[in-house]
């Protein structure tokens, strides 16, 4: 596997998406000191939500852990704005939130889209602390919102 996180992604036919402008009163990341917080990610492409509703009734799980990766790319594309995929050392903590029907309790496979892709891209540096938790609802009706924190150098 090769260690540069732009080879890692060219190899799975990936490419970083244009950031999402936020929907309001915040920025998409912030750096502090060793560290990159990045604000919580939509499933947006292209300007656009790609899909709404509740994860076990409206969308599937299956839908809801690429919806989730697509979250991840966006927060990828974040970093890559802020300070670049080349100064990130590691994927420090992951928080997903999935907007669950009653009686869902899926969220941690849902979440894994988003895991899996920064193991992939940066593979043991890419394992990180988590969360996987289920809320009523997400803004503008998403089904899943993935915030990251990243170490860089």
């Amino acid at each position: 596997m090769s260690a540069d996180p732009y080879a890692r992604l060219a190899d799975l036919g990936l490419s970083l998406p244009t950031v999402v402008p936020p929907v309001a009163a915040y920025v998409p990341a912030v750096r502090s000191g060793q560290h990159v917080y990045v604000s919580g990610q939509l499933p947006m492409a292209d300007g656009a939500l790609l899909a709404v509703g509740k994860v076990g009734a409206e969308v599937t799980p299956e839908e809801a852990k690429a919806l989730a990766h697509q979250c991840a790319l966006n927060a990828l594309a974040a970093v890559e704005q802020l300070v670049g995929l080349g100064a990130v050392t590691r994927i420090v903590k992951v928080t997903g939130f999935v907007a669950s029907a009653a009686g869902f309790t899926g969220q941690p496979a849902v979440i894994n889209g988003a895991s899996e892709l920064f193991g992939e891209v940066f593979g043991e540096a890419g394992r990180h602390a988590r969360s996987a938790v289920g809320v009523a609802e997400l803004p503008l009706g998403a089904p899943v919102e993935v915030e990251i924190i990243v170490e860089v150098s």
